[in-house]
């Protein structure tokens, strides 16, 4: 929950600093309790936030593991933020094509730069990351966005294909494309810093400003079927967990695709599975598909 760049740590759910004094971090936690409790007027989620906080920082040996793990008063601990390692696993994995997270990550550290005015030692620097614009940091959990969702797909055997960081232009891509039995998907990871919600096919939240995650995905699609000249079955957006109420929430047809929003843990039943109302793809299709988009697909 606050693994995010963009989410607020607990002490700042809190509302307290880390160097904040046991007694006094009890008080602060007791009045936000207060102040969030939905009986008295405030936001369930919030109050959610809170409590969970408390869990993570309220001992001693609680907030001595939480300090440690998130980089606060030593940076050598740190490394939450840095490219994952390769994976160990050696059972069969999907034939995958490009690098998730490759292109934000390169753009975070090229205007990380620019905004410090000089070259960064260490762009991942919790101290840099936490001080660094808003923009800045939605780069960078876009990019860890990407390359969550590619670690929980990586898992999904030899019957699927996978593409990251697909080149639509204009400084555009589209994050995932997944090839399977079940069908063709255009994914798209996000990371938002908070709970969202829906109205009209689109997800809405204080966070989002004026993006349209499933505008834009839809649109994403649409290029990269006009380029490579296939039909896709669907489309989905890949949240963090604890950004949504339900691990699977379906958005309808939208330009004649289903739409679903899901946790990125149910990511790999859902393929799997299928999408609801996806068609279903089999034999020599599916070779076809691949081909094409072997062809057609360029890499950011």
């Amino acid at each position: 929950m606050f693994d995010s760049p963009l989410s607020a740590s607990a002490y700042e759910v809190l509302g307290v600093t880390p160097e904040t004094a046991e007694e006094e971090l009890r008080r602060a936690y007791r009045l936000r309790l207060r102040q969030t409790h939905p009986d008295t007027g405030g936001d369930a989620a919030v109050f959610i936030r809170v409590q969970r906080a408390w869990e993570l920082v309220g001992t001693a040996e609680g907030r001595a593991a939480y300090d440690r793990s998130h980089g606060i008063g030593t940076e050598t601990e740190w490394g939450g933020w840095r490219a994952p390692a390769a994976p160990t696993d050696t059972r069969p994995r999907p034939k995958t094509y490009g690098v998730p997270g490759a292109w934000r990550r390169a753009r975070y550290v090229e205007l990380l730069t620019e905004w410090a005015g000089e070259a960064v030692e260490d762009p991942y620097a919790p101290s840099l990351v936490r001080s660094a614009p808003r923009e800045l940091k939605r780069l960078l959990a876009d990019a860890l966005a990407e390359e969550g969702t590619a670690h929980a797909v990586s898992g999904l055997g030899m019957g699927f294909t996978l593409w990251h960081g697909i080149d639509v232009g204009a400084d555009v891509h589209l994050d995932h494309i997944v090839l399977g039995p079940s069908g063709l998907y255009g994914v798209t990871s996000a990371d938002f810093g908070g709970v969202v919600g829906f109205r009209g096919g689109e997800i809405t939240g204080p966070s989002l400003g004026h993006r349209a995650p499933v505008t834009t995905l839809l649109g994403q699609i649409r290029h990269v079927a006009r380029t490579a000249k296939v039909r896709f079955t669907g489309a989905i957006v890949v949240l963090p967990d604890d950004d949504l109420a339900m691990a699977i929430t379906p958005l309808g047809r939208i330009r004649d695709l289903p739409v679903v929003v899901v946790r990125r843990s149910a990511l790999p039943g859902l393929l799997r599975k299928g999408v609801p109302g996806a068609r279903v793809i089999g034999g020599n299709e599916l070779f076809d598909i691949r081909t094409r988009l072997r062809a057609g697909i360029r890499f950011a």
